[in-house]
């Protein structure tokens, strides 16, 4: 049964994710008011182990449409991750292999199982890879498909016009992948594609493909990429902003925690689904803090559960607020006069000795709660209290 409420459907259209449908919002909403049961779909490459929230936004949309009753597909691209899209980058991404690839998407369907009803009875989320079909395509079909683009296309896309004027090469591979994104449309028949704002060529090479092999119209619908309303920082693991979802509920209590004060609503209406009367209600607190532990909650709630929720925002409330140290942190052996160089990487706060030293300079470690100015330092015989911002440990020194 596909519901047709104009409420329901003006809640998902106006509650500020969506930023451009393509061809018409008028048409789309249309689409939704006939009854007519869709297919929607949204893809995501494995570049990395853990999907963040700004996939988790638009994978909640996904859902949104689901429980309209709409058919929804969920796509790894486990074969355009082994090409990598261009968008945004000034150079050609790194090639991923086959292992690459399945390792970084084997644990997304556990990250995201909270939001996604991949186990619905009547209607669950469909999950699909693209290798299913692109791995097949021979080079006569790949060829028959290229002609339907021409170079000039291509070159429109912004980071390659700014690579050709600052005489950066663009690899023939990185003109496929439109193509290839294009052909997922295509192969799953679909009626509609969610993607970011940054995906829009890539959806709209779609749309043309799937018009001229099919005949049939497809609406990309467009949504807003998370980024600070104060800054226009996007959230990013490369800026420091990025908040996965492999974290457990206390390190994904504090990642919130740690966002700037511009973030607060961008997640608040992105990825939670508190109404957008409580929201404002909410940014009107005087203490912004306040209204970022109401978002930590919820979104350690949503994957984590309830009980989970209240355990972080206490171990928060302790480490952060009272000053003390929480229970349960991790502990480490560590010899005696050890290097703190070394021992921020054996324990994992940092992932070379370059970051460390950075991180001693810029005065964000601690040892009992005494701030560390001298990377030479060694550690002498105790139990002791390491910190690196909002990361916690303690050491046993012997």
């Amino acid at each position: 049964m596909i519901i047709t409420d104009e409420k329901q459907i003006d809640e998902i259209l106006e509650r500020g994710i969506i930023t451009d449908i393509l061809p018409t919002k008028k048409e789309f909403k249309e689409r939704l008011m006939k009854g007519e049961k869709l297919r929607f779909y949204i893809g995501a490459d494995p570049t990395a182990k853990a999907l963040h929230l700004g996939h988790a936004q638009n994978l909640i949309l996904l859902e949104d449409f689901r429980k309209l009753g709409h058919e929804v597909i969920f796509l790894i691209g486990d074969f355009t991750g082994m090409i990598g899209d261009p968008t945004d980058k000034g150079a050609a991404r790194v090639r991923q292999t086959r292992e690459d690839v399945e390792v970084n998407f084997k644990g997304w369907l556990e990250q995201t199982k909270n939001i996604l009803s991949f186990d619905d009875s009547e209607n669950p989320v469909q999950v699909k890879y693209n290798s299913e079909w692109l791995g097949k395509l021979n080079f006569a079909e790949v060829l028959e498909l290229s002609s339907n683009f021409t170079v000039q296309q291509m070159l429109e896309r912004d980071m390659f016009e700014k690579r050709l004027k600052e005489g950066k090469p663009i690899h023939l591979h990185e003109f496929m992948y439109p193509l290839m994104q294009g052909y997922d449309s295509v192969a799953m028949d679909v009626d509609v594609e969610l993607c970011g704002t940054d995906q829009i060529f890539n959806a709209l090479a779609g749309r043309t493909l799937l018009k001229k092999l099919k005949n049939k119209n497809k609406f990309v619908v467009a949504t807003n990429l998370i980024q600070d309303e104060k800054t226009g920082l996007l959230m990013s693991k490369s800026a420091g902003t990025g908040v996965f979802l492999d974290l457990d509920s206390n390190s994904l209590y504090g990642a919130i925690m740690a966002q700037s004060d511009g973030m607060i609503r961008p997640l608040l209406v992105g990825c939670t689904r508190i109404s957008l009367e409580e929201i404002e209600e909410l940014m009107k607190l005087e203490n912004p803090r306040d209204a970022k532990m109401k978002l930590a909650y919820e979104i350690v709630r949503i994957y984590h559960g309830e009980e989970k929720a209240k355990e972080a925002e206490e171990n928060f409330k302790t480490q952060f607020q009272k000053k003390e140290v929480p229970e349960n942190i991790e502990e480490f052996e560590i010899k005696a006069g050890e290097w703190i160089l070394n021992i921020l990487n054996q324990i994992g706060f940092v992932s070379s000795n370059g970051e460390a030293r950075r991180k001693i300079e810029e005065g964000a470690v601690k040892i009992d709660d005494e701030k560390i100015s001298d990377s030479a330092m060694t550690v002498e015989v105790g139990e002791k209290i390491i910190k690196l911002g909002r990361k916690i440990a303690k050491l046993n020194i012997k």
